[in-house]
């Protein structure tokens, strides 16, 4: 009967659950509200962090910032871009940019540019791996899990905070390549302020909702039953009695977490240290609803009872699991109007009983008299009471419950604003005029949804045709934008050929002014030369003819000699006939002409002797007239070639005169193109500064541009939100607010 509970903590639940088991039905339709309504809020939740990120994946791709490797030069535009969408995501702390190495190579907090995250389960490793797995790039809800960059920046909207992380990550591709991605970082406290809901807790002193992880794919060491969000007795904010950072007592030992709940706590039964039955049989079965005695025992090993669910956010591989409990004790802690009374008319029929016997006993002084007088008395007034108690319970306590029911259903937001309570149905008492005044509650408040619903059908329609109107200024401006960067692009071109042309003028110019001193001072070398060969030539020319006037001297200075030595012939032929004679007359003579002869005979040896020595010189003077007319050749040859090169200096001479004209006129030439280019540059560098202000208003235009689509889309993203709060409700007429010709078409999906 008491099952795992005893019978002293199964006694006082039994009853409590005895005297209540009439609202079953409601507690049940309690939790599955409570466990829909938060499963529907995580959902949105998640739903509305990917919309903002593909507004900002639309900003950064509109805006051309996807090159990683120009972030210096675009760091003002990647500065606008993520403050703007800093600003939307009110719970992240950080966004920020990986590149291809899993580099941050921007982000919003400028501490974190330059980390680089290792592919390892001890960081984002595995929601990166899993986001460029494939080749069309996957979205990836990652988390939680402890990054201590997020305790370094501390809470943003969040009332708790540590270091458990949750990370949107978007891959980025360009032309089918993974380039990097793009992340949001909001601590994991978010999940947590969502799910409590303090101020709607229907249990406010046991009413816990938290998330456990039901499987793992991301990371299969995290085990089923893992706590993945913040527990309302974590501390003392939520609670006045133990706490898990202090220590629950149970009977098997405290527990306790050391730092926080996520990720350190498992849900387990510390009396067997299995996993509770309210996360085990959820995770078996996918659901769990329990709300009858006994309940089933929590990580405290009190008596439960609730509703458990799991669920997938999107584009999050992992399969999370959430509980919404309430401590059996004060669920069924209620005690109906009619209970109460019930009791309160037993006691005055007690009273009442042993009044009446008294007063017979005291007349008449027959116990027994009084005895069955009081039984009587008694037994009357039970009855007496007990049909007072159903009528009543018939006129009060199924009004209020009627009433309770009909508030629950609609304080859910999932209320059918066309129903009523029927005014009839009641009582013409408090409970009636209580029903009238709720029904005329639900008549402004469906007024007022309604109004809304007109409202946010006109702001729809209002924003369909701006966005339309936008998006067809923002595809011109694009167009324009794009030609003038074309422009842009040439100019700058331009403007590189003409300065690298006027640093290759420049360059010439010098080259050539060096060239041209080098050269003048080399021709002025070679002219000084020139001349010095000239005056040589002159000189030499001068000597040769000289040299050749001594030799034409000479030349008659030997037809002297040979006239000369003709004489010297002719003087030895007649001294040689003299000596015949003399040698003939000698013999003639006889002894006394002996010595007459010996002389005869020796002048005639001197004559032969001086012919054959004329001979020889004639020889020699023959050589010496050959060599004579041959240098005499020479010389003239000489003179000619001397000639020759005194004309070939005059040459050299005027070549190097207007050689150095030549240089002159160059170098005014390249000045002329120098300062022609210059002057281009100039006009160029003034177009450049044009087109550049030009191309300033364009980014302006554009980002203004950007602001009002970024704008519309949030007032639509705010409309839409309000008619889906509306839609919620089933209003009176609301068919007819659409007119048949009028389309609202929106897809965040494609920003």
């Amino acid at each position: 009967m008491f099952d795992w509970l005893g019978w002293r903590k199964g006694w006082p639940l039994w009853r409590s659950y005895r005297l209540n088991a009439h609202i079953k039905n409601d507690v049940e339709q309690i939790f599955e509200g409570i466990a829909e309504t938060r499963r529907q809020l995580l959902l949105d939740w998640a739903d509305e962090q990917w919309r903002q990120m593909d507004q900002f994946v639309h900003q950064v791709k509109s805006a051309g910032l996807l090159d990683t490797a120009h972030i210096v030069q675009n760091s003002s535009k990647w500065d606008a871009c993520f403050k703007a969408a800093y600003i939307r995501a009110a719970d992240s702390t950080e966004i920020f940019m990986l590149d291809e190495q899993n580099q941050v190579v921007f982000s919003t907090y400028k501490k974190h540019i330059g980390q680089i995250y290792e592919d390892n389960e001890a960081s984002i490793g595995p929601g990166l791996k899993y986001a460029r797995a494939d080749a069309t790039g996957k979205r990836c809800l990652y988390g939680p899990y402890l990054d201590p960059v997020t305790l370094e920046i501390g809470p943003r909207s969040s009332s708790f905070h540590d270091d458990v992380t949750l990370m949107f990550i978007e891959p980025m591709l360009q032309e089918g390549r993974y380039i990097g991605s793009l992340c949001c970082r909001i601590p994991n406290d978010v999940l947590g302020d969502l799910i409590q809901r303090e101020s709607g807790h229907v249990y406010p002193d046991s009413g816990d909702n938290y998330l456990f992880m039901a499987e793992s794919k991301l990371r299969p060491h995290l085990q089923p039953g893992t706590a993945l969000s913040r527990s309302r007795f974590e501390d003392h904010t939520f609670t006045h009695g133990e706490n898990l950072k202090d220590g629950v007592t149970t009977n098997w030992g405290i527990v306790s977490v050391k730092e926080h709940t996520e990720l350190e706590l498992m849900f387990t039964d510390p009396a067997t240290g299995e996993l509770h039955p309210g996360v085990a049989n959820t995770i078996r079965n996918g659901s769990n609803l329990f709300a009858a005695y006994p309940g089933y025992s929590d990580y405290r090993h009190i008596s439960v009872i609730g509703k458990g669910i799991t669920f997938q956010l999107p584009h999050c591989p992992d399969r999370w699991g959430m509980m919404c409990e309430g401590d059996l004790e004060e669920v069924y802690r209620v005690r109906s109007i009619g209970w109460r009374q019930f009791k309160l008319h037993s006691l005055f029929i007690g009273l009442s009983g042993i009044g009446g016997a008294a007063l017979v006993y005291a007349l008449s002084g027959s116990a027994w008299s009084a005895a069955a007088l009081a039984a009587f008395n008694i037994i009357l007034g039970l009855v007496t009471a007990d049909q007072l108690q159903r009528r009543h319970h018939q006129r009060v306590h199924e009004d209020l419950q009627r009433i309770s029911r009909f508030i629950r259903i609609n304080a859910e937001g999932q209320g059918d604003l066309t129903q009523r309570l029927e005014p009839s149905a009641f009582a013409q008492d408090e409970s009636g005029e209580l029903a009238k005044w709720i029904n005329n509650m639900i008549d402004s408040l469906e007024g007022i949804m309604l109004k809304v619903q007109v409202a946010t059908v006109d702001v729809m329609n209002n924003q369909y045709q701006m966005r339309t109107s936008t998006e067809t200024t923002q595809v011109t401006t694009e167009r324009v934008n794009h030609k003038i960067g074309s422009m842009i692009h040439g100019i700058r071109e331009q403007l590189e050929d003409l300065d690298q042309a006027k640093l290759a003028a420049d360059h010439m110019r010098l080259t050539l002014q060096q060239l041209e001193a080098s050269a003048t001072e080399q021709i002025d070398v070679a002219r000084q030369e020139v001349e010095r060969i000239g005056c040589k030539m002159t000189q030499i020319s001068g000597t040769v003819k000289d040299t050749n006037r001594t030799i034409l001297s000479f030349m008659e200075t030997m037809q002297d000699i040979y006239r000369a030595l003709a004489a010297i012939d002719e003087i030895s032929a007649q001294t040689n006939l003299l000596a015949l004679n003399a040698s003939i007359e000698a013999a003639r003579v006889g002894e006394h002409g002996r010595g007459f002869a010996v002389v005869a005979g020796e002048i005639r040896k001197l004559a032969e002797l001086s012919r054959s020595s004329t001979e020889d010189i004639h020889q020699i003077l023959n050589n010496i007239t050959t060599a004579a007319d041959t240098a005499a050749r020479s010389i003239h040859e000489g003179d000619q070639v001397l000639a020759e090169g005194s004309t070939l200096v005059q040459a050299a001479a005027q070549l190097l005169q207007s050689a150095s004209a030549e240089d002159s006129q160059r170098t005014q030439v390249v000045d002329q193109v120098v300062r022609l280019m210059e002057n281009i540059a100039a006009i160029s560098h003034k177009n450049r500064s044009t087109s550049a202000e030009v191309e300033t208003e364009m980014m302006a235009l554009l980002s203004d541009m950007m602001h009002v689509q970024q704008s519309s889309h949030n007032v639509e993203a705010i409309t839409v939100f309000l008619q889906q709060i509306v839609g919620q409700f089933q209003l009176t007429h609301s068919e007819k607010l659409l007119p048949p010709d009028v389309i609202v078409d929106v897809d965040w999906r494609n920003g």
